[in-house]
């Protein structure tokens, strides 16, 4: 099967819109990506930053502790040297400050086993410490070389455990400061990532859109080249369709009234032949009373029957093509009518045509009712006029008999256009009429009412010729509805519909 222009647009409108769809995703999710990938790295930083900071604040207590080593033993020199009674206040405050710091280095390292071990091990060694410097400034104190020399040792044991501890510390703030810079990398690294992803998303988004809007253009481009070759077509065409109708209207209107010619002359001998059978009839009476062997009884009844029944068929069909002739001149005429859009009062002219049927509805016990206010117009008043009372005077013709008439006239606007409605409760007409009936010289149903089948192809000649259309809703015994869809604002019969 061959795929037509308008599967092949749409196919490829298609491909666009998916194309288009899958690249926002793409740009979506890189930006998503970017977002979480941000906020981990925030977090881990954060961590991170937390972990180096605490790993100061253990480096910054070990230190402390080193340094009221140094203060307990300055404060002993002091005490030594009999450099006043502060000295061994000096020397108290030394030991609480160590005493802290070890608190506080056993209260930081808590999640740290390796550490704890090692506070444990500072706090019997300055506890050791502690004694050694009471003792050397007691009553009973050693003060010999070997002494001193366990002393210095002791000192020696906290620093080391300190040193131990700071290395212990320098290593986690290392492998801490690896795991920052990771997390720090990652994030740059998915950063970019992202970036890379959104300048390729934003680059084939803009090729693509910039394609389509090629395409686009070339096809509106293309689109306006057709539109003015079509209007022009139009153009033409609308002229050579006036023409034609011109030629038609003349036509129609030329051979109407060269058949007025020979059916007056068909009419005049018809009433010579009346006359003349009367004539003849009365003869055949006299012959008959005088003389009846000299006339035959075909001669009779040619003279009595048949001739006077042809006659008045010749003449009753005359007569017919008469009103016939009458109603297509009548088109004609209508049809040459210039058309003078103007603004109509719609209810006021709907009210006056009810009031011009008010007699006859009222001898058929029919209502006509207008359900005011009916939309505006601007359009040809006479052939609007004519529309609505050939409608609404076909509703009173048409009434079904036993049932009381109603005849609405109404309407409403529907965007640009007016729709105007002529419902009734009569007769209706057959669904497959519905289009016949608006045809020239075509009624439907039981015809029982005068008339040559020309009031409703009137009516859509007119509607046609300002800009609008006519159609009909119904069915047999339940009324009839003919809707009349006309422009708001009609300019002219080679103008827009506005």
């Amino acid at each position: 099967m061959q795929m037509t222009d308008r599967d092949e647009e749409r196919i490829a409108e298609g491909r666009f819109g998916r194309t288009v769809v899958l690249l926002m995703s793409l740009g979506f999710f890189a930006i998503l990506a970017c977002g979480i990938a941000a906020a981990i790295a925030m977090l881990r930083s954060q961590d991170r930053y937390s972990w180096v900071a605490h790993t100061y604040e253990v480096e910054r207590a070990v230190t402390g502790t080193r340094l009221a080593v140094e203060e307990m033993r300055s404060a002993r020199r002091g005490i030594m040297l009999r450099m006043g009674p502060g000295m061994q206040d000096n020397y108290e405050a030394a030991v609480a400050a160590l005493g802290n710091h070890v608190a506080e280095i056993r209260t930081l390292t808590r999640d740290n086993p390796e550490q704890q071990r090692n506070v444990v091990e500072m706090a019997r060694r300055v506890a050791r410490f502690d004694a050694m410097i009471r003792r050397s400034v007691g009553p009973d104190a050693d003060l010999g070389p070997e002494a001193e020399e366990e002393r210095q040792r002791a000192a020696a044991g906290v620093v080391g455990v300190s040193e131990k501890m700071l290395a212990e510390e320098r290593r986690l703030l290392a492998e801490r400061e690896g795991q920052l810079q990771f997390a720090i990398r990652l994030f740059f690294v998915v950063f970019t990532a992202a970036v890379i992803v959104l300048v390729v998303v934003a680059a084939g988004s803009i090729l693509i859109i910039r394609r389509y809007t090629r395409e686009l253009v070339k096809s509106r481009a293309a689109l306006r080249l057709l539109n003015e070759d079509l209007e022009g077509a139009v153009r033409e065409r609308t002229i050579d369709l006036q023409r034609a109708n011109d030629e038609i209207q003349r036509f129609a209107y030329i051979v109407s009234h060269d058949l007025r010619s020979p059916l007056v002359n068909v009419l005049g001998f018809t009433g010579e032949l009346e006359a003349a059978n009367k004539v003849l009839g009365a003869q055949v009476e006299r012959i008959e009373s005088e003389a009846p062997e000299l006339l035959s009884a075909d001669a009779k009844l040619a003279a009595q029957e048949d001739l006077p029944e042809a006659i008045g068929f010749i003449r009753s069909s005359t007569q017919k093509m008469d009103r016939l002739i009458n109603a297509i001149l009548r088109l004609s005429r209508e049809g040459r009518r210039s058309i003078t859009p103007e603004p109509i009062d719609m209810t006021a002219m709907a009210t006056g045509v009810a009031d011009s049927l008010r007699h006859r509805s009222d001898e058929l016990g029919a209502e006509i009712h207008v359900v005011a206010p009916l939309p505006e117009l601007v359009s040809d008043r006479l052939a609007v006029e004519q529309i609505l009372s050939n409608l609404t005077e076909n509703a009173v013709k048409y009434l079904k008999p036993g049932r009381p008439g109603r005849i609405e006239i109404r309407g409403r606007r529907e965007g640009l256009r007016v729709l105007i409605e002529v419902a009734d409760n009569g007769r209706g007409i057959d669904p497959r009429d519905h289009d016949r009936v608006f045809d020239l010289f075509r009624r439907s149903g039981v015809q029982d009412q005068p008339g040559e089948g020309i009031g409703l192809a009137h009516v859509r000649a007119l509607a046609y010729r300002i800009g609008g259309t006519i159609g009909v809703r119904s069915a047999l015994g339940e009324g009839a509805v003919f809707t009349v869809n006309l422009p708001v604002k009609f300019n002219g019969e080679q103008g827009t519909l506005t």
